[in-house]
């Protein structure tokens, strides 16, 4: 047991730990905060330096001078992000060795500065970028305004000379077309100026100068339009006087084919073959004399327009269009001539044929007019093919009625025709064929009339049966109707069916009435009024079984409208249980698959609660009420399997979860003795360590309970088996094999250490073995009889001495190894990326590793020293520490390899040495997890 002078030294040597571990904190953070004041600093001049040169304003000297300075500064953007890098480094050490409730003041500096760099960085790129991009927006200005005025130039001296006067159309044409070309040239470049004068215009609102002003813009304005201007009117002049010979040679070659045409007309007239009359022949005459007239008056204007055309015409060019002109003159007057001749021996011919003539055109007229119109009558009459509707009928009875009126309309115009034909029999020329034109109109107008007549009175009878159809098929669908509402139990699809034919039987009386006019015009007055009444009479009782109707699907649907969903709720139920009958693969499907079963039995307890509030409804319907009386059975049966299937799966987890604790407790129970035999199978046994020996018993002794606990994971395991997927059976039979395997290698372990140190193999009965743990582990030190026996207190005065002599060299060796781990942890902190620094890092591990030899006897020295009566958990504890050392110190020789050091979390178990209550078997268990 410990005294209290040494309680009290321990916590006076953890306080100058702890002092010192502050110390070593502060000086990080106020490294971290030295250099972000720093960086602070440099991007605040950085920034100061971008504001004064971020200015595209004045001439181009000035422009140069900041793009220039720009330049350097963005040259230094490397320096800042070493900057950054420093702090980062800096600020990882500093998180790594401060509190947890100062880690957020540092973070929150860190993403200051990180904030700081990327505005810094932003602001010198795009300073640096926008008045690059302006020096060089000004450069390809000046460049496209040179070549702007070396174009005006050179248009200029191509439009200042006058236009040539040409030859003919053709060259007038090529010289037009010439112009056109350069006009184009010169709107194309309106592009270019437009361009020049927004790159101008930008340049002026970014730097001011007056080189970019707007004079200057206007400037260069008035100059290309001075260009257009002049490239236009000489494009303008030219069209016109093209346009003007264009016309004139269309005129002359139009007046060239009017005679032509009219002198082959004149030819046709005056030749004796023609079989035309004498008045067609005159008719043609005057026509040729109009236009000859009108000739006389375009060769006036073609002269007049000839004058124009040679004012822009070569005087070759204007003697060849006069001599044109006069050989057409010279045409025209010898057709006059011919004309004149040909129109007096016509007229002598034409008076004695025009009676005759006249009045048999005027018979053919009147007799095709009225043909024509007979033939529309009849067409109109025209019934069409197949059934026909009633609205199709009164539209054909009303044709009908118009027909015939029209037809007495016409008769006087028969009679027209006969007074007619009686006055041409009067000339000599034979009137045959005008006679039977005659008879044959007089013919069609007797046909059309009959068949009329014969029509209206068809279609009139068929009207009336439409009318009564109505009032004949209610009447037969009326006992129908009676016997569905008197089944008891009709079917829902036959109501709404006679529902259907109930509306359109609504639709059909009420169009009825709408006809009343009609039907008087069809049936005549009393019979009208008669049948109307009958429609009346019809439409009451119809409503009356509409209305029962109507009733009696109310009735169906307030059920049904109940029941199919309670019906479809019960199969989804049914089906979502048949999902959840396969076994699952792990422990969390099956706590899942519970949860499921869990969630469908509300469900079910919902469904049979609204089961009872359909089945109040349906007490006087045997057949509803077996329906719910079938549906319910069907809940209930689903109810019991549902409720077994929970209870099956509540034991399946709990065996499963039973399983997993023992078969973890054993395997990390495992894990821990086998590292604890590990160092004393090469070594040879030392009888006289007594402390030693006390350990490897104490192992030991545990080793048949743990054989018992192995029996029990098999069989637990062996249940999970039986209800598990093949894919967690496999699963678990390989973890049992595993155990196994690894409780194999225990028990060889085993063996060779009872061999190595010649002990016996306990066999320790369970109940012992509890009260021993529970007293040696848990409790602390064993206490005998003989301490409160007054006979061995000097006995125990000399123990005393010797346990003082044993904790001195016990705080030595954990100060030695505190500082080395120290030391270690500071060199695997610190990254190597490079050989050089590769190398620096295995020199100071190997002066680690010389000293390792030292630290080995100054631990044998404590374990020679340590009381033999007392178990000491702190020797233990430090035990472990020390392996722990020696194992990261060799893998950081055999490695080193780039990157942070795991230490601190590998000896973290040196915080949970002082824990009351905690033995090395608990430590190695956290250990493990």
């Amino acid at each position: 047991m410990k005294s209290p002078q040494t309680f009290t030294y321990l916590f006076l040597q953890n306080s100058q730990d702890f002092a010192s571990s502050n110390a070593m904190t502060q000086q990080l953070q106020d490294e971290f905060d030295s250099s972000v004041e720093n960086a602070e600093a440099w991007m605040k001049a950085i920034q100061e330096r971008l504001s004064i040169n971020d200015n595209t304003k004045g001439p181009r000297s000035a422009l140069e001078a900041r793009l220039r300075e720009t330049e350097k500064i963005r040259a230094l953007e490397p320096e800042g992000s070493l900057k950054i890098d420093s702090i980062l480094v800096k600020a990882d050490a500093a998180l790594r060795s401060i509190s947890e409730d100062k880690k957020h003041e540092i973070l929150s500096k860190l993403k200051d500065i990180k904030a700081l760099w990327e505005e810094t960085a932003i602001y010198i790129t795009h300073c640096h970028s926008r008045i690059e991009w302006v020096w060089l927006h000004w450069n390809e200005y000046l460049k496209a305004q040179d070549e702007f005025y070396t174009w005006i130039h050179n248009m200029s001296v191509t439009l200042e000379p006058d236009i040539e006067l040409q030859l003919g159309l053709k060259e007038k044409q090529w010289q037009l077309s010439h112009a056109q070309v350069l006009l184009n040239d010169v709107l194309n470049q309106s592009v270019l100026l437009e361009r020049l004068l927004e790159e101008a215009a930008s340049l002026f609102s970014r730097i001011g100068d007056s080189s970019v002003d707007e004079d200057v813009q206007k400037k260069m304005k008035v100059e290309y339009e001075k260009i257009r201007e002049q490239a236009e009117n000489r494009v303008n002049l030219l069209k016109k006087i093209t346009k003007e010979h264009e016309q004139y040679s269309a005129n002359v070659g139009q007046f060239q084919s009017w005679l032509n045409g009219v002198t082959e007309r004149l030819n046709s007239c005056i030749g004796e073959a023609t079989e035309s009359s004498a008045e067609d022949k005159l008719k043609a005459l005057k026509e040729i004399a109009k236009n000859i007239r009108s000739g006389g008056k375009k060769l006036d204007q073609l002269e007049d327009e000839c004058t124009n055309v040679i004012e822009n015409t070569s005087p070759l060019g204007a003697e060849r269009m006069k001599d044109e002109l006069e050989m057409l003159r010279k045409a025209l007057e010898k057709l006059k001539l011919l004309h004149s001749e040909e129109e007096k021996r016509l007229l002598k011919i034409q008076e004695s044929e025009s009676a005759y003539e006249s009045q048999a055109r005027q018979l053919e007229a009147d007799i095709k007019v009225l043909r024509k119109y007979l033939q529309k009558l009849e067409n109109h009459l025209e019934p069409g093919e197949g059934e026909k509707t009633e609205d199709e009928f009164v539209t054909l009875w009303r044709k009908c009625n118009a027909t015939r009126a029209a037809l007495a309309a016409e008769e006087s115009n028969v009679e027209r025709l006969k007074a007619q034909l009686k006055e041409l029999l009067q000339f000599s020329q034979d009137v045959h064929p005008h006679t039977e034109s005659v008879v044959s109109a007089i013919q069609q107008y007797q046909s059309v009339r009959g068949k009329t007549s014969k029509m209206s009175t068809d279609t009139e009878t068929e009207l009336r049966r439409l009318f009564q159809n109505p009032l004949l098929d209610f009447e037969r669908w009326k006992p129908s109707v009676q016997m569905l509402l008197e089944t008891p139990e009709p079917a829902l699809t036959h109501i709404e069916a006679a529902l259907a034919e109930s509306s359109r039987f609504k639709e059909k009386f009420m169009t009825l009435q709408l006809k009343k006019d009609l039907l008087n015009n069809v049936l005549g007055e009393e019979k009208a009024k008669t049948f109307l009444q009958e429609v009346a009479e019809a439409s009451k009782k119809r409503e009356i079984i509409h209305e029962s109707l109507m009733q009696s699907k109310r009735t169906i649907q307030h059920f049904d409208a109940g029941f199919a969903p309670l019906q479809k709720k019960l199969s989804a139920i049914r089906a979502k249980l048949d999902l959840e009958k396969e076994l699952k693969p792990d422990l969390l499907g099956k706590k899942t698959q519970l949860q499921r079963l869990q969630m469908i039995q509300d469900d079910l307890a919902e469904l049979v609660t609204q089961m009872e509030e359909v089945e109040k409804l349906v007490q006087s319907n045997t057949t509803h009420k077996h329906e719910m009386n079938q549906l319910s059975s069907d809940s209930q049966a689903l109810k019991i399997a549902l409720k077994m299937m929970i209870q099956q799966s509540e034991e399946r987890i709990q065996k499963h979860c039973a399983y997993k604790d023992k078969l973890s407790d054993l395997q990390q129970w495992i894990k821990l003795t086998t590292d604890t035999f590990e160092p004393y199978q090469g070594a040879e046994g030392d009888q006289n360590n007594e402390g030693q020996v006390a350990d490897l018993k104490r192992w030991l002794a545990e080793l048949p309970d743990k054989e018992m606990q192995l029996c029990l994971v098999k069989a637990s395991g062996k249940l999970v088996m039986e209800n598990s997927s093949p894919e967690e059976t496999a699963h678990v039979q390989a973890e049992l094999d595993q155990l196994e395997e690894s409780w194999r290698q225990l028990k060889k372990m085993e063996t060779r250490v009872l061999k190595t140190w010649q002990l016996s193999k306990p066999v320790i009965d369970s109940k012992k073995k509890i009260e021993f743990v529970d007293r040696r582990w848990i409790s602390g030190p064993v206490f005998h009889h003989s301490d409160v026996d007054p006979n061995h207190k000097q006995e125990r005065i000399e123990e005393g001495q010797h346990t003082s002599s044993h904790l001195k060299l016990l705080h030595e060796f954990e100060e030695w190894l505190q500082g080395e781990k120290k030391k270690l942890t500071k060199i695997l902190d610190v990254p190597s990326s490079s050989t050089e620094e590769i190398k620096t890092r295995k020199s100071k591990l190997e002066e680690l590793q010389s000293r390792v030899p030292d630290g080995q006897r100054l631990f044998e020295d404590l374990l020679h020293n340590q009381p033999l009566t007392e178990y000491s958990e702190d020797l233990e504890d430090l035990r472990y520490q020390w392996m722990l050392y020696k194992s990261i110190l060799k893998e950081s020789m055999s490695t080193l390899s780039p990157g942070t050091s795991e230490e601190p979390d590998r000896f973290r178990k040196k915080r949970l040495r002082n824990s009351p209550g905690l033995s090395l078997k608990d430590l190695g268990v956290k250990c493990l997890k």
